[in-house]
């Protein structure tokens, strides 16, 4: 008798931890981070680049400062803060930092020309290749569409979750803009 009680109960057990396995990876932060794949693309090229910038590789830093910026409503995108006001605080970095660790997706792309004017004034903070650092993001790679919209928006004081950038892309014509954005994308 004793024998099939603990029969049970370790039978109960077992059928309790199968259960919950479930529950437990969709806790796992690639479990949490699998909805991106959407719109920032499986294998790190986004669905639509114009519009969607590449998040592999991108700077964990530069990733965790946006999710905080999308949850907390310093930056507006009706996808992005609501999904960034889903995840708990503790997550941000986590899943920041499961992108930062992947590889930037390699993608064919033009040879880039000589650096425009003005270029120069964004390396001391998105470095001398443009693939970023703490706590600028990457620009290198990412699409001329959407390099020269998020100037813009930092220009015509549309995004303001940086305080340096409005003032720098204020500065510039729309010409200038656009040749960086052709420049930076094709690297």
């Amino acid at each position: 008798m004793l024998k099939g009680f603990f029969s049970a109960i370790f039978g109960a057990g077992v059928s309790f931890a199968i259960a919950a396995l479930p529950a437990y990876a969709a806790d796992t932060i690639e479990a949490k981070a699998q909805p991106c794949a959407a719109c920032h693309g499986e294998n790190g090229v986004p669905a639509d680049p114009k519009t969607v910038p590449i998040i592999w590789g991108q700077q964990q830093s530069y990733l965790v400062k946006q999710l905080h910026d999308f949850r907390s409503g310093d930056r507006d995108s009706p996808i992005m803060s609501f999904i960034a006001k889903g995840l708990a605080q503790g997550d941000l970095r986590a899943i920041a930092a499961y992108f930062a660790a992947k590889s930037w997706p390699a993608q064919p792309v033009a040879a880039a020309s000589a650096p425009p004017n003005g270029l120069t004034q964004c390396q001391p903070c998105h470095q001398r290749n443009f693939e970023g650092g703490p706590p600028a993001p990457r620009l290198a790679g990412l699409s001329y569409e959407y390099l020269v919209a998020a100037m813009r928006s930092f220009a015509t004081d549309e995004r303001t979750n940086n305080g340096d950038m409005p003032k720098f892309m204020q500065a510039l014509t729309d010409g200038e803009r656009d040749a960086m954005a052709r420049y930076l994308s094709a690297l």
